[in-house]
């Protein structure tokens, strides 16, 4: 293979500015954290709610969260940011939707953060389904016995301890965030995808500006496993949930 490596590309300066590579990719990798991690927020609150209201005995709450679950879940992610990109602006009302299209700030941003959120809450939402069924019905009843309402023991015992059981699901959705933020560079997000593959085009360094975002996505999804595997051993609930190691 005749292929010329160059590993000083990353400090050579772009054809289009005064920036080099490597502010590229750094500016790259703060947008993909952005996009991460604030789509992470988005489906951790709205999981954790839409998985408890499948778990009440009300049966239209377990209608409502079965079908925001069954939506996001079996509809491809990229067809979802097409949608939310393209499609949802036309039904918006004309003055908003001229905004959205035209002025908003930031649009992709907020666009990959609310599909990325969205999508991601249907699979949190099964976790915490999981999390709460597994509990041993006791701990219902005990806190009604107590006097809770339902709300209450929804809050006080059956949630945190569900949250305990399903931190090694909610670890693997953490690290997957950080790689699905990838689609966002079919709308034009300037995160590591789309910088790569810009990278490939200006310098033709195809295997050093892949490699640059393969490492980086490794180094942020397994710094999202450290952190979660650390709140998992502070949380844990000696001789409850898999035991002190």
């Amino acid at each position: 293979m005749n292929y010329h490596w160059n590993w000083g590309v990353y400090l050579e300066q772009v054809s289009s500015g005064d920036e080099t590579y490597l502010d590229w990719i750094i500016s790259a990798l703060g947008w993909t954290m952005a996009v991460s991690m604030s789509a992470w927020i988005i489906a951790l609150v709205l999981g954790a709610l839409i998985g408890t209201l499948r778990t009440t005995p009300n049966r239209w709450l377990v209608a409502i969260g079965n079908i925001w679950v069954e939506g996001f879940r079996n509809v491809p992610l990229l067809v979802q940011l097409f949608l939310w990109f393209f499609v949802v602006p036309e039904f918006l009302p004309a003055e908003l939707s001229r905004w959205v299209k035209q002025d908003m700030p930031a649009k992709e941003f907020f666009t990959a953060t609310i599909c990325l959120g969205l999508f991601t809450s249907a699979r949190v939402a099964e976790q915490v389904r999981a999390g709460i069924q597994s509990l041993p019905r006791g701990q219902k009843m005990a806190g009604l016995a107590m006097g809770f309402t339902l709300a209450q023991t929804y809050r006080h015992v059956l949630l945190p301890m569900a949250f305990r059981i399903v931190i090694p699901p909610l670890t693997s959705e953490f690290m997957n965030i950080i790689k699905n933020s990838a689609v966002a560079f079919a709308i034009g997000l300037m995160e590591l995808t789309f910088i790569s593959r810009q990278m490939i085009e200006e310098s033709g360094q195809v295997f050093e500006s892949l490699l640059a975002a393969t490492i980086l996505y490794t180094v942020c999804a397994f710094a999202a496993n450290r952190v979660m595997t650390f709140i998992e051993k502070r949380t844990r609930v000696p001789g409850y949930i898999a035991g002190a190691k």
